[in-house]
């Protein structure tokens, strides 16, 4: 098989490949290895135990984002900061690697007030523009850390992170709801949730407690508490965000089932939302800086 050159989005927790064939993806390979997993020197092995495969012939571009640029990275790539482009600066060569591969790593974005980062995201926000030109608006970015990215003109010219996928599972598997909180979903517990912490975020604290209550005193099904537990959850990063979604063009990227869900949740309040695949965004982010390193090679 003829590998043109590799895509990689290398997380904290997750590694994830693509071989890259003209514009088409001839093959895909993932792992457990991400950046909270790989030692100082335990990268290039890491990625090389992947994609040794497709490495046959003469040295290929391997091109990464995500976490792999962090400080505790492969390399570590320098934020630029915003008002920017996604992708301003060409991605940083990685030294001394495998003959077989040459590789680069994009760099992240940061926010100076107030204080902000991420990685990763800016590369699927590139590959969403790319395919709209003169698209202004609000992209949601949900996972673990939710971004909330205002763009226009092409440009990331702010952005908030939320830890609201991080609570989730901290609550779910460490706080006293995890004796409440199971399998399972709700719908309608879920959308009165988010109304509920829309209407009275103060009220969050309190609101979460009342699961566990409901649970002893009322045998409240698990899934319910499930759907609960989100919808408080997003509900309260609603609030925060209001500014940022209300009555602008939005945007969502990320995976189906959690974009489905705030979609719902934004749908409720009268948004348009627009979804969009996440790791389509990532290939066509990465082929842009892939295009990058080409240019100045």
């Amino acid at each position: 098989m003829k590998t043109d050159w590799i895509a990689v989005d290398w997380g904290t927790s997750h590694l994830r490949a693509w071989a890259i064939q003209g514009t088409a993806v001839s093959d895909h390979a993932q792992s457990d290895k991400g950046m909270a997993r790989v030692g100082p020197d335990g990268f290039q092995a890491a990625l090389l135990e992947l994609i040794s495969d497709w490495i046959s012939g003469g040295p290929v571009d391997v091109i990464a984002c995500g976490m792999v640029g962090a400080r505790q990275g492969w390399v570590e790539a320098p934020y630029s900061t915003v008002p920017s482009d996604p992708l301003p600066d060409v991605p940083i060569r990685v030294p001394d690697t495998d003959p077989r591969i040459r590789a680069f790593v994009i760099p992240g974005l940061k926010q100076l007030t107030p204080p902000d980062v991420m990685r990763g995201e800016e590369t699927q926000i590139a590959g969403f523009l790319g395919a709209r030109q003169n698209w202004d608006g609000v992209i949601c970015l949900p996972g673990t850390h939710t971004k909330w990215v205002q763009v226009s003109a092409g440009e990331v010219v702010s952005f908030r992170t939320f830890m609201t996928g991080e609570l989730f599972d901290l609550l779910c598997g460490q706080s006293v709801l995890r004796h409440s909180v199971g399998r399972g979903w709700d719908d309608t517990a879920f959308v009165d949730a988010v109304a509920d912490t829309l209407s009275k975020p103060e009220q969050l604290a309190a609101r979460l407690f009342g699961l566990r209550a409901a649970d002893l005193l009322q045998g409240e099904d698990k899934g319910t508490a499930r759907a609960r537990l989100s919808g408080l959850l997003i509900g309260a990063e609603l609030a925060a965000t209001r500014p940022y979604w209300l009555g602008q063009q939005l945007a969502i990227i990320g995976a189906e089932g959690v974009s489905q869900t705030y979609a719902t949740a934004l749908q409720l309040q009268g948004a348009f939302v627009e979804t969009a695949n996440a790791t389509e965004a990532t290939l066509a982010g990465l082929a842009l800086a892939r295009n990058m390193t080409r240019q100045t090679a």
